[in-house]
């Protein structure tokens, strides 16, 4: 078999064999297949796609061309999620502690932030002491004992994956569904949980610009998940505003706390009550939709939930009393307050702007070696819907950083108005299955 003849039948739009796909996930791994070579296979993919078969072969070889994690050992079904990324993204802070003082088991490998979009491991080193690196066995030992544990993914998982994906990001190759679905799904899979809830976000701070495009990568993930045996299902959220009201480390990590105290953005608790729920029937901890969101709405009021984050950041190391008082968290040596140059309604809050500049002003990283400011950010006064009057405050931003009056026109800009009232989206547009 030579792997010129794989890029060949693939730029022909040819089907690709289980075998073939395997040749060239193995050969890329191990480095017999050169860089040049896999690019070339990922452009004929980007053009001509791939089929059912082919998305899900492409998927279990990426999965099983490293280690993966066996979670046999913990007790009960064990549940994960994933969110496709986006601005002001806190939801694993809230839903992982929701499901888990539900009885539910969630055993969570997470990412760091790159660009505008935030990273969940990230916004857990904000708070001080938490260590997202544990050992394996400790890992399983505290979703035993806890239910619950975020943790940094293991180089060894899926390398074939991380190859791949460095590669596609400097050929132009990233935009093709079959390449993103097989590349998140290897992942979730080789992390060992029963079943996957995929969030998958849809607008200006999202990958996926429209609901069309995203609607078909949730299918494709679930079909991949259901094709290796795993319960999979998926939920279209909106990303043409930031989620919540906080975008920055410290800051949404007050704002989850916030929440699991039942004070929280509505569009925040919609989500994860929604979330939540499906988990749960994920783990057939209800058998019903509402029963679920009636559980995990108890959990909130009755102060379990956020007993449970306490419960995550101790045992991860870290300090719980700056979750039950989130004012003890650092804070920016500016604090500035900024206004509207309008009035109306807000028709926008473009979220890939407001995230940029949050980036800008240190929540954020533009290359994987900047170093994060856990304390700089946005926290917004109004959402989409929201009448501004002429100088009345819009959001603050925070930040360490003296030049913060460069960016304070670019946060004013990402929000657009209207003269008339204008529709609300829901959070959550549909449900895949």
């Amino acid at each position: 078999m030579r792997m010129v003849d794989i890029i060949i039948k693939k730029k022909e739009g040819k089907k690709l064999l289980k075998e073939e796909i395997n040749f060239f996930v193995k050969g890329f791994t191990n480095g017999t297949i050169p860089d040049y070579q896999a690019s070339s296979l990922a452009m004929a993919i980007c053009f001509n796609g791939m089929d059912k078969d082919e998305i899900s072969n492409l998927t279990e070889a990426m999965l099983y061309s490293g280690d993966t994690i066996d979670l046999s050992s913990i007790n009960g079904i064990k549940v994960d999620k994933h969110s496709t990324g986006g601005v002001g993204d806190k939801t694993s802070l809230v839903l992982g502690p929701l499901v888990a003082s539900c009885g539910v088991k969630l055993a969570k490998m997470s990412g760091r932030g790159l660009g505008h979009t935030g990273g969940t491991l990230d916004k857990l080193e904000s708070i001080p002491g938490v260590s997202i690196n544990i050992e394996r066995t400790q890992f399983i030992k505290q979703v035993n004992e806890i239910g619950i544990a975020l943790v940094g993914q293991t180089g060894s998982l899926v390398p074939c994956d991380k190859k791949l994906y460095a590669l596609r990001d400097v050929t132009g190759t990233v935009d093709s569904i079959p390449l993103i679905a097989s590349s998140i799904m290897s992942k979730k899979l080789a992390s060992g949980s029963d079943t996957i809830l995929l969030d998958v976000k849809f607008g200006s701070g999202a990958f996926m610009k429209n609901l069309d495009d995203a609607r078909e990568l949730a299918k494709t993930m679930v079909e991949i998940g259901d094709s290796l045996k795993r319960d999979t299902r998926a939920i279209l959220t909106d990303m043409d505003q930031p989620l919540g009201m906080a975008i920055g480390n410290n800051l949404e990590v007050i704002e989850a706390c916030e929440t699991l105290k039942g004070k929280g953005p509505k569009d925040l608790i919609e989500l994860c009550v929604n979330a939540g729920s499906i988990m749960l029937m994920q783990a057939k901890k209800v058998s019903s939709y509402q029963e679920g969101k009636e559980l995990i709405q108890s959990k909130l009021s009755s102060g379990e939930a956020l007993e449970k984050l306490c419960q995550l950041v101790k045992a991860q190391g870290g300090d719980d009393k700056y979750i039950k008082d989130t004012s003890l968290f650092e804070k920016s040596k500016y604090i500035i307050n900024i206004y509207s140059n309008k009035e109306g309604y807000i028709k926008e809050i473009n979220a890939l702007e407001i995230g940029e500049a949050a980036m800008k002003l240190g929540a954020g990283r533009s290359t994987k070696e900047d170093i994060i400011d856990p304390t700089a950010g946005i926290v917004l006064s109004k959402k989409v819907g929201d009448f501004v009057s002429k100088e009345e405050k819009l959001c603050e931003i925070h930040t360490n950083k003296d030049d913060y009056k460069v960016y304070i026109d670019e946060v004013i800009e990402s929000f657009k108005f209207s003269d008339t009232k204008v529709d609300i989206n829901p959070i959550i547009h549909e449900i895949v299955e």
